[in-house]
């Protein structure tokens, strides 16, 4: 009897993710119906129990879609809102290059949805200002179709915002402050924005190819601020009554006080300049002393240690984004670009655009930076590290350091594949290898590493 109530007891609990299941393959087949009609997706509802092996569900959790990619594969049609708000557990939801027409739906039933790739379709109507109550959002591209309407204020409230791309549309009006310290890529351009470009720490960092397009833009982003003042309507010449004696004399008291007072101000400001220049100058000079000391000694930047890996040789260096349709190059906007080091056969053929989209798991944090394991759509995985410091050193120096590192070869060093610098985000590319940290294996047991006759070459 006993054995009979707990498999009963088993059945009972597996049922609730079965019928979430179920409902997760009849939404697909539902969006299926309204975005396919030339069968481009070959989804039965005779195959609900293999719903995670379906073409473009890259991910399930639990028997739940968690990432969903459906890119170029000549989808036409309107969005289903009702069965696209069903599958609430997508972290990622990709359909970009097809040709998806119509207003983009409500999506407030994605609460858990991190990615939001919509770019180079037809869509039209207002800006989905819904996507502002996802609170977990932090890629989001729309570029490339036919949006109109303001960019809503309401999307500053999505404080963990990392990519947003909005070029290629019909916005207008003015451009929201964004304060999102974790904005790192920011486009606007080819719209019809219009009014002066916000100056939050957030914005400023952009340069004139994320706001080009934009006739009637103005602000220090661009260069052109002084066309702001021409838009004010407040800018007239008052007429002045004709000035008596009394009022005269009293008037060039005034005059000769408010020179003293200008003069005055504009000395002790630049006694303030010359005193920070020269506490600049001796920061600057105290910072470097130190460089110097390390130069060629250990090297500014570490080598991880493994015992399984396999070293490669050879160099070579290149700006690489993917080669797909619609791929991205962050170094076209003065970003940055991800460059590969090692052999030409030793290149991987993936972007920054895979990395952004890839499943992340942090593997450890130090006093250089955060480790991750980084797995793309194309199953291939990697091990990013994310350095804390990307000021230091200069980029040029970085880059010369990264092209050392990417020839060293011996069989217990990680081979760096790439790296990416831009103006506030430096990451490092090495494989990916299963067999624990340095330190586990060192306290672990006796290893026998030998850590001599590498050769850069």
């Amino acid at each position: 009897m006993e054995p009979l109530v707990s498999t009963i007891v088993i059945l009972l609990s597996l049922l609730p993710s079965a019928v979430k299941s179920s409902g997760d393959a009849e939404a697909l087949l539902t969006l299926k119906n309204s975005i396919d009609p030339s069968n481009n997706l070959p989804w039965q509802q005779q195959q609900q129990q293999q719903l995670c092996k379906w073409e473009g569900v890259k991910e399930c959790m639990k028997g739940r879609v968690t990432k969903l990619v459906l890119e170029y594969m000549n989808l036409n049609g309107v969005l289903d809102q009702k069965a696209l708000n069903q599958l609430d557990q997508l972290r990622v939801l990709s359909l970009k290059g097809n040709s998806l027409s119509g207003q983009i739906p409500d999506l407030s039933g994605l609460l858990n949805l991190k990615s939001l790739f919509l770019n180079d379709n037809n869509f039209s109507g207002d800006f989905p200002s819904s996507i502002s109550s996802l609170h977990r959002l932090k890629i989001v591209f729309l570029a490339g179709n036919q949006i109109s309407g303001q960019i809503p204020v309401s999307l500053l409230r999505l404080q963990r915002l990392y990519t947003l791309y909005l070029q290629d549309n019909r916005l207008r009006g003015a451009i929201p402050s964004f304060n999102q310290t974790s904005l790192r890529f920011f486009n606007v351009s080819n719209n019809q924005l219009s009014g002066e470009i916000p100056l939050t720490p957030a914005l400023v960092r952009f340069n004139a190819s994320s706001f080009s397009g934009n006739l009637n833009l103005c602000g220090v982003q661009i260069n052109n601020s002084s066309s702001c003042q021409s838009q004010s309507p407040n800018n007239y010449t008052p007429v002045l009554p004709p000035e008596t004696n009394e009022t005269t004399s009293e008037s060039k008291s005034n005059r000769t006080k408010l020179i003293l007072i200008i003069a005055g101000s504009v000395g002790g400001f630049v006694v303030l300049l010359i005193c920070l220049v020269l506490l600049w100058m001796v920061c600057r000079r105290n910072r470097t002393k130190p460089e110097e000391r390390n130069k060629g000694v250990d090297g500014v930047l570490c080598v991880d240690v493994n015992t399984g890996g396999e070293g490669t040789s050879g160099g070579g260096r290149g700006c690489n984004n993917g080669g797909k349709p619609g791929g991205f190059s962050w170094e076209g906007e003065g970003l940055g670009c991800l460059v590969f080091c090692g052999a030409g056969d030793h290149q991987m053929n993936y972007s920054l655009e895979d990395l952004l989209k890839a499943s992340a798991e942090t593997l450890g944090r130090g006093t250089i930076g955060s480790t991750y394991k980084a797995v793309m759509e194309s199953g291939y995985i990697v091990t990013v590290k994310r350095l804390k410091d990307a000021r230091y050193p200069r980029q040029d120096e970085f880059g010369r350091q990264m092209d050392v590192l990417g020839r060293l070869s011996h069989t217990n060093l990680v081979p760096l594949r790439a790296y990416f610098q831009a103006k506030e985000e430096r990451l490092l590319v090495y494989d990916y290898f299963p067999n624990g940290s340095l330190f586990s294996l060192i306290h672990g047991g006796v290893v026998d590493i030998c850590l001599k006759d590498y050769s850069p070459t």
